[in-house]
C-alpha cells in the first residue's frame, strides 16, 4: 500500500492501523488507530490521515498518554462532496491509513489563565476532551505559568448539537463533572421539539447564543479567563465577535472543510 500511496501524496508519511471504530449515528464515527511508529502530540493537536491518497486533519481525543489515537469523525457522503469520509466510513477493523508522522495545530491549553471556557459543537469537542484528560492523568501538565497555581484552574465544556445523540462525550464528560468541582459541562440542543430529542431535559439553543449567559453568571475576571472555540465556522465566528472587544482572550480552531 505504501508504494501505492507515495505515488499520489508528498512529504514524509508513516502508516496507522484501525483498531476498533464505533458508530454513534449515521454520520458520526469514532476510530481508534495505531501508528506504526511513535506518534508524539501535544493535547488539542491533530493528525493527518489518508485513504488512497486522500488525506484531511483530525482533532485528537486521546491524551498523549493513551496508547491508541482515538478519533471522532463526521461522516459527509459522497453527493454533498465528501471525499475522505466516505472513504473511512467503509473500512474494517484491520485497515491500514497513512498517517503524517508529526502532529500540527496551536489549539493548546493557555496555561496563563485560571478560567477556561470550552465551547464546540458535536465533533468540536474532541480536543477539549484531549486537554481535560491529560490535566487529569499528568500532574506535570500544563507547564507552570506566573502566577497561577494548578489548583487555580477551572474548565466549563459548553456543547451545541442539532440532536442528542451527537454528543460523542456526554457520559463522560457529566461524569468528570460529578467528580471534580473545577469541570462543569453544559450541552444544549438546537432542535428540542424534534421527535429525535423527545427525550432531552436539558437546555435548548444554539450554543453560540448562550455564551454570554453562561460567561456572565460564572462571573470570572475576564483577564483571567480565556475562551475556547472549536466547530462550525459560524459558531466560531460568532463567538469571536462577541468577545472581540472584551478582556476576555479567545482563541479558536478552525480547518473545517466542506469536502472532508
Amino acid at each position: 500500500m505504501a508504494e501505492t500511496v507515495s505515488a499520489r501524496i508528498k512529504g514524509r508519511f508513516t502508516t496507522c492501523e484501525l483498531v476498533r471504530r464505533e458508530e454513534l449515528t449515521e454520520d458520526l464515527v469514532k476510530f481508534w488507530i495505531k501508528p506504526a511508529q511513535p506518534f508524539i502530540f501535544k493535547p488539542g493537536q491533530y493528525c493527518t490521515i489518508g485513504v488512497d491518497g486522500i488525506e484531511r486533519p483530525y482533532s485528537i481525543v486521546s491524551s498523549p498518554d493513551e496508547e491508541e489515537i482515538e478519533l471522532f469523525i463526521e461522516v459527509v457522503p459522497i453527493e454533498e462532496g465528501g471525499h475522505l469520509t466516505p472513504l473511512l466510513d467503509r473500512l474494517d477493523v484491520g485497515a491500514v491509513m497513512t498517517l503524517r508522522p508529526r502532529a500540527k495545530g496551536i489549539f493548546l491549553l493557555k496555561p496563563q489563565y485560571k478560567h477556561h471556557i470550552f465551547v464546540g459543537t458535536v465533533t468540536g469537542v474532541v480536543p477539549f476532551i484531549s486537554i481535560l484528560r491529560k490535566f487529569l492523568n499528568d500532574p506535570e501538565y500544563p507547564e507552570p505559568a506566573d502566577g497561577v497555581a494548578r489548583d487555580d484552574y477551572t474548565f466549563h465544556v459548553l456543547e451545541g448539537a442539532s440532536y442528542l445523540d451527537e454528543f460523542g462525550y456526554d457520559e463522560e464528560l457529566t461524569q468528570l463533572a460529578s467528580e471534580h468541582d473545577f469541570i462543569k459541562f453544559y450541552p444544549t440542543v438546537s432542535r428540542p421539539t424534534e421527535e429525535r430529542n423527545a427525550d432531552w431535559t436539558g437546555a435548548e439553543g444554539r450554543i453560540n447564543l448562550l455564551v454570554e449567559d453562561y460567561v456572565d453568571r460564572l462571573g470570572t475576571d475576564p483577564e483571567e479567563t480565556c475562551i475556547y472555540a472549536c466547530g462550525h465556522p459560524q459558531m466560531i465566528e460568532d463567538v469571536g465577535r462577541r468577545y472581540a472587544d472584551t478582556a476576555y482572550a479567545f482563541v479558536e480552531e478552525r480547518f473545517w472543510k466542506e469536502d472532508d
